[in-house]
């Protein structure tokens, strides 16, 4: 019976190391790692699934692959970036004695480069998708603020009516600077709806049936 003392034993140990105040700090930077993989996994895993079953071509094989390396790449960067923000969130409090608004935003630009700051195509994505986000923040905070008075009329026909103008005009006659996977949403959408042959690939699907 020494195997069910002993995890029992081991159980308490631990759960009573993650009570203790003074290293409170530290298993804080610990569990943020956790979940910044846990949640990279869970919304990377799906979208990397669709996209590739979607639009990509290869084997099952290459396809399995590839959705393993981005939900894996995804979940490693954002567990390390939490990891590195949460670290150095808690230095410079410990060594200022308090804690600033500067202390957020110096140690994200240092996790930023460190982990986002390679050019690739899933940290292309978050980045692109933290832009639209701030973009959105910073123009409340404006208004919050007092610098941009406060619109009379809703501006967001005006902002959706941009967005879809401009992107459009850019897929059509610019495409090479847009990012691949939105490139191949819009081929989907707006030139594979230009051909067909016969009712197969009309309504059923997109393309023609290839033969085995």
């Amino acid at each position: 019976m020494a195997g069910p003392d002993l995890t029992k034993t081991l159980l308490y140990t631990v759960n009573n190391l993650l009570q203790q105040e003074k290293y409170k700090a530290a298993l804080a930077v610990l569990k943020g790692f956790r979940n910044g993989a846990v949640y990279g996994a869970k919304i990377r895993a799906p979208h990397a699934l669709v996209m590739t079953f979607l639009f990509r071509s290869g084997s099952l094989k290459d396809k399995l692959k590839a959705i393993l390396k981005a939900t894996y790449t995804h979940s490693r960067n954002l567990a390390c970036f939490v990891f590195t923000y949460k670290g150095l969130q808690t230095l410079q409090e410990r060594c200022q004695g308090k804690s600033l608004q500067s202390h957020s935003f110096l140690a994200a630009c240092v996790g930023g480069w460190l982990v986002f700051g390679d050019n690739n195509n899933i940290n292309s994505q978050i980045n692109m998708y933290l832009l639209s986000r701030i973009l959105f923040a910073l123009s409340r905070l404006a208004v919050e603020k007092g610098f941009i008075p406060q619109p009379k009329h809703d501006p967001f026909p005006l902002f959706a009516t941009l967005v879809w103008g401009i992107v459009l005009w850019l897929f059509e006659y610019y495409p090479h600077t847009l990012q691949p996977s939105l490139q191949s949403s819009m081929d989907y959408l707006y030139h594979d709806s230009n051909v067909w042959h016969d009712i197969t690939d009309f309504l059923v699907y997109n393309k023609p049936r290839t033969a085995a």
